[in-house]
């Protein structure tokens, strides 16, 4: 069926809002990365045997990850007139026990995690709980949620992120109607500006105003890619975000390529991401099938297509012009810029190109569905919106987080993530992965955002957080992400082939005990100038994990080396 009208994705929505909640108990199992991992599928696999035995009149299917990595596998229980029940660590041996109370309209308490009520009007819920639904906590009462805002991952975990009728009714699809049938490119470009959105990749560049030099651009091709070559050690947000809601990312694509008069998309993506690109190619096929891409989208006559390229997972392709070099079959390796990519001759085979990670464009429906006024009232005046982080390491919560900008790190680390785990005092958190610094505990009143996190040394980034506890050893902790930066530089300048190599070899030295007083001032020296003359962001980076561990933790160091 092919979508061209308001009441044709009317239609479409309520096709999925049966599905739902279609009468009979529904049972979703969350199947992203994480949940597979420890044992989802098994879970799956006995829930189907049992239903398809018995011949039950109980609906399986399967969602993505809501984020609290920590308690999977977790599975979603609708019954009809009920609210939405999420339990956790749920094994095949729970499935007896969850089939026998769901035919009942109950849950087993033991396992259930919360009641989800904002989901009430998707789910059908119109009566009072019930004797016992009562008794199972809010999901906002949950403190790994408790402080979280989700805009990004709002439908994550809850529907079925293989089906694009479930997408459609929770609102999918009607933010790019709405800018394709009723504002013209500069009201779309305009409305992105206001909203204050940044590139959530880990510049922070104002994301209307790279689109509008896009536009502005004098070419008549255009190209807009997707960036999702998430290579952190320890970051996992994009890959969540296309397993569990892949749709939100080419309805963005499809309102930026409208604005920015593009007719091709390419989504670069790591191929150690199979599912996710599984989930990504099974979209696009069903997004052509309902004429959300394709030749005259809307009945607009505005065409559009998405093509995916899989990349071999060198760190370096997240540059942009590395990125770009590998779409068009050439070694990645970054090359000076200008041209910039949206500049004649920058871009991918040399046309103006808009480049832009997973999450980013993610934001872009909400922000035209909602509009910009809405967005740019959560998180900060210069830092608007939420940002999804990978909580990780040395703390008690795992999983994605989800807050406004401008959270402080006490907030994430200790209010969410519970602080360290089996007692352990959190000494320290590394945000923006392997470029970025390392943040000490005393200075976690530090508000998550662009300027504040550059202020002590570290980065945004992608997203992750690594906490670090009292037994970790800072100057290892250099040398692990250092010797990660020397072995994914590509080698193009010197600075970064030689530098980050002669770097590992002092921080080697001075772990192995055989490190002096000077060797911590040439370090600080080297670490500082492949900083400062490193061709990309890679090796303008890399050298923050040293710099803020000697800022910080300089008394690691000095117990290490000979007086």
């Amino acid at each position: 069926m092919t979508i061209i009208s308001a009441a044709g994705l009317e239609a479409a929505r309520q096709a999925g809002l049966q599905k739902l909640h279609p009468g009979t108990p529904r049972i979703a199992v969350g199947l992203a990365t994480c949940g597979i991992a420890v044992g989802g599928n098994k879970v799956f696999e006995r829930l189907r045997e049992i239903i398809e035995k018995e011949k039950l009149g109980i609906v399986l299917t399967k969602t993505g990850c809501i984020g609290y990595c920590k308690e999977e596998p977790l599975v979603n229980i609708t019954i009809p007139g009920k609210p939405l029940v999420i339990l956790h660590k749920v094994t095949g041996d729970d499935a007896e026990e969850i089939v026998r109370l769901v035919q009942q309209g109950k849950v087993p308490a033991d396992k259930a995690l919360c009641r989800v009520p904002l989901w009430d009007h998707v789910t059908g819920c119109t009566i009072e709980y019930g004797k016992g639904f009562t008794k199972i906590p809010l999901y906002e009462t949950v403190p790994f949620f408790k402080g979280q805002k989700k805009v990004i991952l709002r439908d994550a975990g809850l529907i079925n992120p293989e089906d694009i009728d479930e997408y459609i009714a929770v609102g999918g699809y009607a933010a790019a109607m709405k800018a394709l049938t009723g504002m013209d490119p500069e009201a779309v470009i305009k409305e992105v500006e206001k909203s204050g959105l940044r590139g959530r990749g880990g510049a922070g560049f104002p994301t209307g105003l790279k689109w509008r030099i896009t536009r502005d651009a004098k070419a008549d091709k255009k190209y807009i890619i997707c960036n999702a070559d998430e290579g952190d050690p320890g970051a996992y947000m994009n890959r969540n975000e296309m397993e569990s809601d892949p749709h939100m990312l080419i309805e963005g694509m499809i309102i930026g390529a409208f604005a920015m008069g593009a007719h091709t998309g390419f989504i670069y993506i790591r191929a150690e991401y199979p599912l996710a690109i599984e989930r990504l190619k099974k979209a696009i096929v069903q997004a052509r099938e309902r004429g959300f891409l394709g030749s005259d989208i809307f009945g607009t006559g505005f065409d559009f297509d998405i093509r995916i390229a899989t990349g071999a997972g060198a760190f370096v392709c997240g540059e942009s012009t590395a990125l770009v070099a590998s779409i068009e079959g050439r070694t990645g390796r970054p090359h000076p810029r200008p041209p910039r990519l949206t500049d004649p001759g920058g871009g991918l085979w040399g046309l103006p190109s808009d480049l832009n990670n997973v999450e980013t464009w993610c934001n872009v429906p909400a922000i035209i569905a909602n509009g910009s006024g809405w967005y740019a009232k959560i998180g900060e005046k210069e830092n608007t919106g939420t940002k999804v982080f990978s909580l990780v390491g040395k703390v008690d919560r795992v999983g994605l987080v989800e807050v406004p900008l401008g959270t402080t790190l006490d907030t994430i680390v200790f209010d969410i993530g519970n602080g360290g785990t089996g007692g352990k005092k959190v000494k320290a958190v590394q945000t923006g992965g392997p470029s970025g610094g390392c943040i000490p505990v005393r200075l976690f009143t530090t508000p998550v955002n662009y300027e504040s996190l550059n202020k002590v040394g570290s980065i945004m980034g992608s997203g992750g957080i690594v906490v670090m506890d009292e037994d970790t050893n800072m100057v290892d902790i250099a040398r692990y992400f250092i010797n990660f930066a020397t072995g994914e530089s590509c080698g193009k300048c010197v600075p970064c082939r030689e530098g980050l190599r002669h770097t590992l070899i002092l921080l080697n030295r001075i772990m192995a005990g055989k490190g002096t007083a000077k060797d911590l001032e040439t370090l600080a020296l080297l670490a500082d100038t492949v900083k400062h003359t490193s061709l990309c962001g890679l090796g303008q980076s890399a050298p923050n994990p040293v710099l803020t561990t000697l800022a910080y933790f300089r008394e690691e160091y000095d117990a290490l080396v000979k007086p």
